[in-house]
């Protein structure tokens, strides 16, 4: 997949994207990084990307015109003047404090994609007119706020890279894990030594049973907690 991060610290992901199982998707070829800069779209010379919000207020607002310019130069267009958007297999993602909750259900439908786009939010937020004329939607990863929206993408960006196929080690390990099922988290697992300072592995799990071990780790795993 093209994962196309618009944001104002390109350098935040430097490392998370060459590191680990991303790197590995990367290499691979099953992945593809773009870093785009929000502020190489700013047309005066303070490369300036924020403004004081309309009405008064703490903070700055991000502007749109950097962000409309940096999508469209990925060839994006707004969606009043892009009719084929909804057809293409990619999205526009902006990361807001304000958006829908990104779960494992939503991983699983944005890696169907061959393209996404994220826009990292930052300061008090984003002028409105990105939300309704540019993104497709937005996306928050829990009921906090961070200092911008950097951390968020990154989480999205792995949540779904481990999804697609070819980029795990194992195929198998994305079935029966915590959020697979929804609202019900993971069974517990053990590993060797057997014992360890007396804190023992439970038994049935020594036997080679599979049925009895699958009851077991369905018994164990347990409903989450609103």
């Amino acid at each position: 997949m093209r994962f196309k991060v618009l944001t104002l610290f390109p350098e935040f992901f430097s490392s998370p994207f060459s590191t680990s199982m991303l790197k590995r998707a990367d290499a691979k070829g099953i992945n593809e990084y773009q870093l785009i800069n929000i502020r190489d779209f700013a047309t005066d010379k303070h490369q300036t990307t924020d403004d004081r919000p309309f009405g008064g207020g703490p903070g700055m607002v991000m502007k749109v015109e950097p962000i409309h310019a940096a999508l469209y130069d990925l060839g994006y267009k707004d969606k009043e003047h892009d009719p084929n958007r909804a057809a293409r297999k990619s999205r526009v993602i902006l990361t807001s404090a304000k958006g829908q909750a990104f779960t494992q259900e939503k991983a699983v439908e944005l890696s169907q994609l061959d393209e996404l786009v994220i826009i990292c939010g930052h300061y008090e937020g984003v002028d409105e007119r990105v939300a309704w004329h540019l993104a497709d939607e937005e996306l928050r990863i829990g009921d906090f706020v961070l200092t911008g929206g950097e951390p968020a993408a990154l989480v999205m960006v792995d949540a779904i890279s481990r999804l697609i196929e070819g980029v795990l080690g194992n195929e198998s390990s994305t079935t029966n894990e915590s959020h697979s099922a929804v609202g019900f988290l993971g069974h517990p697992q053990y590993t060797r030594p057997v014992e360890y300072q007396g804190w023992q592995v439970p038994e049935i799990l020594l036997q080679g049973h599979h049925k009895l071990i699958e009851a077991w780790r369905k018994s164990q795993s347990r409903q989450e907690k609103n």
